[in-house]
């Protein structure tokens, strides 16, 4: 009984989170902007993945099957 009290309890110091927006720390300013920027970025763009960071999924489907060329290094084990 006391394990399932001592889980429920973590569970829900786990669940309480924060959940105002994100700003510095008081008498801290944003990073400086990053070189070739025009201006700081928020924090919000900060948090943001780029695009190389996360590239999108890629459904597009086989349109053309060609068969796959000899590979000569694919050797069995010695």
């Amino acid at each position: 009984m006391k394990a399932w009290m001592v889980i429920g309890m973590a569970l829900l110091l786990a669940s309480c989170g924060a959940s105002d927006k994100l700003k510095p720390a008081p008498g801290e300013a944003l990073p400086i902007a990053p070189y070739g920027a025009r201006a700081t970025p928020t924090p919000t763009q900060l948090l943001t993945a780029s695009t190389q960071a996360r590239p999108q999924r890629s459904d597009e489907l086989l349109t053309q099957s060609d068969e796959r060329r000899g590979d000569e290094y694919s050797l069995p084990p010695n």
